[in-house]
Formats: structure tokens, C-alpha cells, sequence
């Protein structure tokens, strides 16, 4: 791999930070068995930059309808410094069922002062309200990346136009 990749130390692992070429986002999954061989899974997460010619999709309109098929809400039990942390399996949901649920009363996100603050208030009750994850769903919320983006005019083909003639 091409790419470069640093490392933030906290207090239990490493956080490493990746910044894939273009060519090795458009293959997210493979860049992950990457990042997984740099040792980056051992923190937990990692922070991904994408490349400066990546774009975001301009709309989620046509994600709502994808089905999250297991849920999982991440519970934690204990006292005294020892702590028991599982995950329990709930009903399927629809990424706009699962987004409803993000913003009710219960778990959207507390009013805050910074982020700091914010942090805080997650560790707080984390032991009174265990946070629910749409982990493992199938396709993707990043439209379709393109090997050659030509409209971009990084690539090889600098001067062809979006209809193919010469420009």
C-alpha cells in the first residue's frame, strides 16, 4: 500500500490515522484488511482521511429503505471496578426506523457545552443506557467510486470530457 499512516497513543492502545490513495478508497474493503495488518483493529478504531478528490455523496435520500439486520445494543454491567460488557441482539430495523430511534428523547445526543463535555456525559451513563449500533449492513452508504474519475482532471486522461470526445 501507497498510503500513509500515523498513530495517536491513549491511555489502553494506539489510534492510528490512515490516508489512503484514491485508488485504495475505491476498494474500502480490502484497504480495511490493510489497515487491520497495520494493527489498527487493536485500538478498537482508526481515523480514515479520504483523498482530497473524494466527495461525499450530495444526498442519503435512497438509504432509508436498507435494512439493518441485527442491531446490537452494547450493555455494561458491574461494580466496584469490574465490569461485564455483551451484546444483545435486536429486531431488524430500516436505516430510517434506526434514525427515528437516534434522535427520540432517549438517545440523541445530550445537550453540551464542547466536546469535552459531551465525552463526559458519555462515560456518565454509560452503566444507565447502553448505546445501540446498525453494525453489519449490507451495501453502502458512499456511492459507487469510480477507478478514473476524468471529470476530476487528476487522472490520466486530463483533457477527455464527461461524454468521452476530446475536450
Amino acid at each position: 500500500m501507497k498510503s500513509a499512516h500515523s498513530s495517536t497513543q491513549t491511555r489502553s492502545s494506539t489510534i492510528m490515522t490512515f490516508h489512503p490513495t484514491m485508488e485504495e478508497f475505491s476498494d474500502f474493503n480490502n484497504y480495511i484488511a490493510y489497515m487491520e495488518s497495520q494493527g489498527a483493529h487493536r485500538a478498537g478504531l482508526a481515523k480514515v482521511i479520504p483523498p482530497k478528490e473524494w466527495r461525499a455523496r450530495q444526498s442519503y435520500d435512497d438509504v432509508s429503505d436498507i435494512l439493518i439486520a441485527t442491531p446490537l445494543q452494547q450493555v455494561v454491567s458491574g461494580k466496584a471496578g469490574m465490569f461485564t460488557q455483551y451484546h444483545k441482539k435486536k429486531k431488524a430495523m430500516t436505516v430510517r426506523e434506526y434514525h427515528l430511534l437516534a434522535d427520540s428523547e432517549k438517545y440523541r445526543t445530550p445537550l453540551h457545552l464542547n466536546f469535552e463535555d459531551l465525552e463526559r456525559k458519555y462515560w456518565k451513563n454509560r452503566l444507565y443506557d447502553s448505546p445501540i449500533y446498525g453494525a453489519d449492513i449490507s451495501g453502502s452508504k458512499i456511492p459507487y467510486l469510480h477507478p478514473y474519475l476524468i471529470q476530476v482532471g487528476n487522472s490520466v486522461f486530463p483533457n477527455v470530457t464527461r461524454d468521452g470526445k476530446p475536450g
